[in-house]
C-alpha cells in the first residue's frame, strides 16, 4: 500500500494533467467556446496552486489541487466541451 505522495508521484500527475490540459485546449467542441474557456481557467489556476504547494514542500495539498484540476477537464469532457478519445489521459465514454 503506497501511503506517501513523493515528488515523482507528483511530477508523474502534473505531466498527465498538462499533457491532457494541451489536448483539450486543441479540441474545443464548436459552440463551446465559453464554457470551455471557463474550465482551462480552473485547470491553469489549480495547476498553479499545485505548483505553489509544491514550491512549499506540501505535497499533499499539491496533490489534492492537481487532482481537482484534472476532475475540472474530465468533467468538460463528459459534457461534451471537448472531444478527446484518449482514455489514458481522460474518463471517456
Amino acid at each position: 500500500m503506497n501511503k506517501e505522495i513523493t515528488k515523482q508521484k507528483l511530477e508523474k500527475y502534473f505531466n498527465l494533467t498538462s499533457t491532457a490540459l494541451k489536448e483539450v485546449k486543441q479540441n474545443i467542441i464548436s459552440g463551446k467556446e465559453n464554457y470551455a474557456k471557463e474550465i482551462i481557467e480552473m485547470v491553469e489556476n489549480y495547476l498553479s496552486d499545485a505548483k505553489h504547494f509544491e514550491s512549499k514542500d506540501d505535497f499533499v495539498n499539491a496533490f489534492a489541487a492537481i487532482n481537482y484540476a484534472h476532475g475540472w477537464l474530465d468533467s468538460g469532457v463528459r459534457l461534451d466541451i471537448f472531444n478527446v478519445k484518449d482514455n489514458r489521459l481522460f474518463t471517456v465514454k
